[in-house]
């Protein structure tokens, strides 16, 4: 199973930090998520103040020149306001300069400020995706490309697509947070579903994970790669940990609770996420080890992924935290990987 990191670049609520130390930082993160041995590092898009990343694949590019192996993907492009052939040639690009390590994570995005930037309706929200999503994919199977399927782009008449990625058939996954019809949609096209869990037992998703595998199985992709992505973060102590992520993670809950009228977090409700039946994989590696260990254990999934900043957190503690993921953390899920699939095929 994939371990790995995924970002907004959150920044701090009341300054602190410029922009500029921020990206510096952001891209020491991934540098030492490759050095440590994790398997993913993935930069995703938002277009408000208090996330700093709007171009997720400049910050991926730079992260690949300071990196040997690690994956480097967006979390996530918001492809209902993107034009599917910049996604196409900016990925391929950064898959060239990464010696094939890119990959791009596709959803519709939970928040609409990149609509009226871009002069989108928000009314197409789902067309556009549909669209973008079917074009996205012509282009990856054909470097010339005829197209003309669409209602709001202009067709394409036998044009190349350029550069090519050095990767056969570069990867894109469809990032959901409760849709089922996101689901059917990824199975349907054959590919890979990360599940973004955000509140609650994790356990109530796994009826969309076998959806997905049932419906790429019923149009013959047979099993298609699997993630679960959620909130987090490691260090020494189980309190320790909770107290660094706290402040952060209720700053900016609900900032955006009071944009779409959800009620106030409370300690209480977060001390019970961060339990091993919650949403948030927040405490000791051991904590953070047991919790990834039950997820496997529902979903048999081939990638956990988990944002270490909600809010902002001082580099240090990131650091820190990235460095207790990826030498006790990790090595022990892998184990435990392992071994629950030994004793599987052994049945």
């Amino acid at each position: 199973m994939e371990l790995g990191i995924f970002s907004f670049g959150d920044m701090p609520a009341k300054g602190g930090i410029t922009q500029h130390q921020r990206m510096k930082d952001l891209v020491d993160e991934v540098e030492l998520a490759d050095q440590v041995g994790l398997d993913v590092f993935a930069i995703g898009e938002h277009h408000r103040p208090d996330f700093l990343v709007s171009a997720p694949v400049i910050l991926l590019a730079a992260g690949a020149a300071k990196t040997k192996r690690i994956k480097l993907s967006s979390s996530v492009t918001v492809l209902s306001s993107e034009d599917p052939v910049r996604v196409f040639q900016q990925f391929s690009t950064l898959d060239l300069i990464s010696d094939g390590r890119a990959e791009i994570m596709a959803g519709r995005g939970s928040f609409i400020e990149s609509f009226p930037l871009f002069g989108l309706d928000l009314n197409d929200y789902e067309e556009l995706f549909v669209e973008n999503l079917d074009l996205l994919l012509e282009i990856r199977a054909k470097e010339v490309v005829t197209w003309n399927r669409g209602r709001h782009r202009a067709p394409i008449d036998s044009r190349g697509v350029y550069p090519r990625p050095l990767q056969e058939k570069l990867p894109i996954w469809i990032a959901v947070g409760g849709t089922p019809q996101s689901v059917v949609r990824a199975g349907t096209l054959g590919l890979p579903l990360a599940i973004a869990i955000l509140g609650g037992d994790p356990a109530r998703f796994e009826p969309f994970a076998q959806l997905h595998r049932r419906t790429a199985q019923a149009h013959g992709h047979g099993t298609l790669p699997l993630g679960i992505n959620m909130h987090g973060f490691i260090a020494p102590t189980t309190q320790g940990a909770k107290e660094l992520f706290w402040p952060g993670h209720e700053q900016a809950m609900n900032q955006i609770g009071r944009e779409r009228g959800w009620p106030p977090q409370t300690r209480a409700a977060f001390e019970q996420e961060c339990s091993l039946t919650g949403a948030i994989a927040v405490g000791s590696p051991e904590d953070v080890i047991a919790k990834i260990q039950r997820l496997y254990d529902i979903f048999k999934m081939d990638r956990f992924m988990v944002q270490l900043s909600v809010g902002h957190l001082p580099h240090k503690d990131m650091m820190q935290a990235i460095e207790l993921y990826g030498n006790v953390v990790a090595p022990a899920v892998r184990e435990y990987v392992a071994q629950s699939k030994l004793a599987t095929a052994s049945k």
